[in-house]
Order: structure tokens, then C-alpha cells, then sequence
């Protein structure tokens, strides 16, 4: 049992765990316009890359958006099952268009987004087997389906299970915010880790220090924040710490997906080894393997983070 501080003992002796790690926000097709290239289609959406980054390392994945019967749900589901994520029944509604963002890259990398979606996810119950859920980005958001989310956010603090949470900021779609943010801080009170990025800091908390931010989010029950800044590294706060860990040098190919494997790689530390006893060394550790995975990432195109099996061995080196 997990319960909202963190504490876990849900793997078994070789690392993996037992029980269902649940994503639950938005789905949808990514249209990738590089620089200087043709447009791509891929699948996307920040809980969507986190199931797969999740699955990828070693969890029994499920995820609760929603999607209609089209081809690009299609699209969608081949990449869930190439990946090991399995996708909630209820998921499916006939007849809804499923949601496309387009991101157009930068001659860095970066990307920028414009977004055909509707988000009313059905109200749903977390599986019995569940062990943990993410939420985060679009479907913690943007109502009505920001209830149904929030019912599970309810249903995972009742059942004493682990959350976290990325709020991904979409400004298109939460242009206010002021009210955004304190949408953020209500969901953050129920996660037991809570993940941002700079870019989010600038959006929700314009002229904030990450450490000011970090202090209004913790709490009883979340015991740990982490800021990244992009190339430059990420920070990891606690009530008691905070911790600097700079980024990895990689050749960066697009940073589509970089932060939800970053999450993926968070959450799976926290499922597995607890949010307990977070001194500045195991911070360090924890920032170092969550690098790793994202380094990895922006390495390659599209949102395509690693398997377990592509990272060092005895990752994610704990200390």
C-alpha cells in the first residue's frame, strides 16, 4: 500500500512493480512540424507520454482519457499497445473526434503549440489494483473533464494511494492565472510530489523564486517539489532541503515529450522507493535519474522516452 505522503511497498524484489500505475488527462495526436522538414504525426498528450515513459520502465500502465473511433484514435491505441499501455474501456466514446495538438519546432528544438481539443472526460473509478495515479496538463485543467479527473485525484487520497502531479501550464487553454494557479494549488494538496517547469513558473507566478513556489506548495501531504530548467538542470525541494542537479550535455533533436518522461522517471522513484528520508544526497540521486531519461529523450524524435533496459545499470541509483 502507498499511501499520500509516498511510502511504498508495492515492488517486488527485482525493482518492478505490482499493481496498476494510473495516468489519467488527455490524448491526442501530435502534428510535428520540424524547422526544416515535412510535418509528422505522432501520438501525444503530457498523461499519455507519461504512461508510456511509465510502462517503458517497468510499470503496469493504464490510462483513462478520452478518445473517439476515428483514425486517429487508431493511431493512438497501436502506440499504447506497441508500448504496454493499457487503455481504460471506458476511454472510447463513439462518435467524439479525438483531440490534435500541432507543434511547430524551432530551430533549437523547441516547440510550440496550437491545440483542436475538447476535454469532457466520463466521471471513472480508479481499478482495484491500483497502486498509484498521475494527473497533470490539459486534463486537470480545462473543465468539464477537470471533475472527472478530480474524482480520481478524491477516490486515489481516500484509498491512501500515491499521486503526483505536473500542471504542464497550456495558457490557450487557461488563460487566466491567477485561477489557474490556484486550480494547481488545490490539486497539489492531494500529490505527494508535485513537478514544474520553469516555463510554468513564468505562467502561473510571474517574478516568484522557485524557492517561494516551491514553500507554497508543500505540505502535509506533499513532501516533495522539483523544478526543471530545461538544459540547465532541475531543482528538487523539499521541507527540510533543496537541491541543485545540473542537466546532462546531449545533442538535443526536439524537446516534444522531454518533461512528461522526465515526470515518468520521478514517479517511478517515488512509487518504488518512497518519498521518505529525502536527504540532500538522494535528492541528488533522484534528480541525476529523472536527467537520464529525459537526456535520453530529447535525443531522439518525438516524444519516444527510453526502457528501462536502455538506461545504466542499477538505474535509477538511489542513494
Amino acid at each position: 500500500m502507498t499511501d499520500t505522503t509516498g511510502t511504498t511497498d508495492t515492488t517486488d524484489s527485482a525493482g518492478t512493480t505490482r499493481g496498476t500505475f494510473v495516468a489519467a488527462g488527455e490524448a491526442l495526436v501530435d502534428i510535428v512540424v520540424p524547422h526544416d522538414g515535412p510535418a509528422l504525426s505522432a501520438p501525444g498528450g503530457s498523461p499519455l507520454n507519461v504512461a508510456v515513459g511509465l510502462s517503458r520502465l517497468g510499470h503496469d500502465a493504464l490510462l483513462l482519457t478520452q478518445l473517439g473511433d476515428d483514425d486517429r484514435a487508431t493511431l493512438i491505441r497501436d502506440h499504447l499497445d506497441r508500448s504496454g499501455v493499457r487503455l481504460a474501456p471506458e476511454s472510447v466514446l463513439p462518435g467524439f473526434p479525438t483531440s490534435a495538438a500541432t507543434a511547430r519546432l524551432d530551430e533549437h528544438g523547441a516547440a510550440s503549440y496550437v491545440f483542436e481539443l475538447e476535454w469532457s472526460m466520463p466521471a471513472a473509478t480508479l481499478p482495484a489494483d491500483a497502486v498509484a495515479l498521475h494527473v497533470g496538463s490539459i486534463g486537470v485543467a480545462l473543465s468539464p473533464g477537470r471533475a472527472s479527473v478530480m474524482g480520481l485525484v478524491q477516490q486515489a487520497r481516500d484509498r491512501g494511494l500515491l499521486v503526483t502531479f505536473d500542471p504542464n501550464a497550456r495558457p490557450a487553454f487557461t488563460p487566466d492565472a491567477d485561477r489557474a494557479w490556484a486550480d494547481v494549488r488545490e490539486t497539489a494538496s492531494y500529490a505527494a510530489l508535485v513537478k514544474m517547469s520553469d516555463e510554468d513558473l513564468e505562467f502561473y507566478r510571474p517574478g516568484a523564486t522557485p524557492e517561494q513556489v516551491a514553500r507554497e506548495l508543500l505540505g502535509p501531504v506533499t513532501r516533495l517539489v522539483v523544478l526543471t530548467l530545461g538544459g540547465r538542470g532541475a531543482l528538487a525541494f523539499t521541507a527540510e532541503h533543496a537541491v541543485e542537479v545540473a542537466g546532462r550535455t546531449t545533442t538535443v533533436v526536439d524537446t516534444v515529450g522531454a518533461g512528461d518522461s522526465f515526470m515518468a522517471a520521478l514517479a517511478t522513484v517515488a512509487l518504488e522507493h518512497g518519498l521518505d528520508d529525502l536527504g540532500p544526497e538522494t535528492l541528488r540521486g533522484l534528480l541525476a535519474a529523472a536527467h537520464e531519461v529525459g537526456a535520453i529523450t530529447v535525443s531522439r524524435r518525438g516524444a519516444d522516452p527510453p526502457r528501462r533496459d536502455e538506461l545504466s545499470p542499477g538505474w535509477p541509483h538511489r542513494a
